[in-house]
């Protein structure tokens, strides 16, 4: 009885952590460029009171053996990287990476972070900017008479000047990936760092070596589904309230026991 109290209390801390995670997508679930998370599970060892196999007979031996589980333990939150719904903003520096990539956006210092969230906007010195005014690396200024904006899927930008009839080029947008986007590092604030799970970025041009196209004027929201993280939600809690429940019988057979009476 004991030790249903301690493997029903894994299980209830578990739950919490699957409660949690399904109520931090809900929350960004308008979140641009987030990624949903799932939490992942798996039994903790188990005690063996007879192995399989163990001899019962000179001629018989145990079919399945006698071992009882202590309870679950977490072992992984992963991202999952899967595409979002694309939005229309008419915003020429939103942009948004059809297929696998990140942007890549230079913190205060100086490192390099990561991030599908498009939404750019420009700083006071002409510099392509997030919300939080880190530039965009590499870095992109347009000139002060600068009328119009173009980026093309493969990430050239090129601007059209006050005067002039053409547009020019005056910068190349690229795109970063890695061999496990899963083991990127989350800052908050939209931002991913690299860490040795993740692996080294691979930069390269938008539409090349696996990695997306980029759409102007679009924005990717959210990959969260929310009617599948609803119903994660109520399992969660229906966990939950079932460990709990085991706590309970425990707790009501340890109160028979301590009422018995010679």
């Amino acid at each position: 009885m004991l030790r249903a109290l301690y493997t029903a209390s894994t299980g209830m801390l578990a739950q919490q952590i699957q409660i949690d995670t399904t109520s931090n997508n809900i929350a960004n679930v308008n979140t641009i460029g987030f990624r949903k998370q799932r939490a992942e599970f798996a039994d903790l060892m188990y005690q063996v009171s007879e192995y399989a196999g163990t001899a019962t007979s000179s001629t018989t031996t145990s079919p399945t053996g006698i071992e009882v589980g202590l309870g679950v333990r977490p072992t992984a939150v992963t991202k999952i990287f899967s595409q979002g719904n694309f939005q229309e903003t008419g915003n020429n520096l939103d942009m948004a990476i059809t297929g696998n990539g990140f942007f890549q956006i230079e913190l205060p210092d100086g490192t390099i972070a990561y991030t599908r969230n498009g939404a750019f906007k420009l700083n006071q010195d002409g510099q392509i900017v997030n919300s939080d005014g880190y530039k965009l690396i590499p870095e992109i200024v347009l000139p002060e008479d600068t009328t119009d904006v173009s980026i093309g899927a493969d990430g050239v930008v090129s601007v059209v000047q006050a005067g002039q009839e053409g547009s020019q080029q005056i910068g190349q947008i690229e795109l970063a990936n890695f061999v496990n986007p899963a083991g990127l590092h989350a800052l908050g604030d939209n931002l991913l760092t690299a860490t040795d799970a993740s692996g080294d970025a691979i930069v390269s041009t938008p539409g090349l070596n696996g990695l997306g196209n980029i759409r102007q004027g679009f924005v990717e929201l959210s990959n969260v589904q929310l009617v599948v993280e609803l119903t994660d939600l109520i399992t969660g809690q229906r966990a939950y309230e079932a460990n709990s429940k085991s706590i309970t019988t425990s707790d009501e057979m340890l109160q028979t026991v301590n009422g018995l009476k010679r």
